[in-house]
């Protein structure tokens, strides 16, 4: 799947609409191939996409966890940290 896939459950605050079109954008773009679809596919990629951000949002409601929810900013620091460990500067 793609490495740049970001988890959107269990988020205070949750993840926006925004961010499940955006990954369902992401989704749909990896299975297709297409970066930007042609007129003739734009159609049946559009319904894709929006039919995958419903089922995420079904997804995303339903789920449950006892965890605590997870901090946006201590999530983007502990990515970053990673990264300079993997990549350097």
């Amino acid at each position: 799947m793609c490495r740049n896939m970001k988890t959107l459950f269990n988020f205070e605050p949750p993840a926006s609409e925004l961010e499940i079109r955006d990954a369902s954008l992401q989704f749909v773009r990896k299975l297709s191939g297409f970066n930007v679809p042609s007129k003739a596919n734009e159609a049946a990629f559009e319904r894709a996409v929006e039919e995958v951000a419903a089922s995420a949002r079904v997804l995303m409601r339903e789920l449950v966890t006892n965890a605590e929810p997870r901090n946006r900013e201590v999530e983007a620091a502990k990515a970053r940290a990673a990264s300079m460990i993997r990549f350097g500067r």
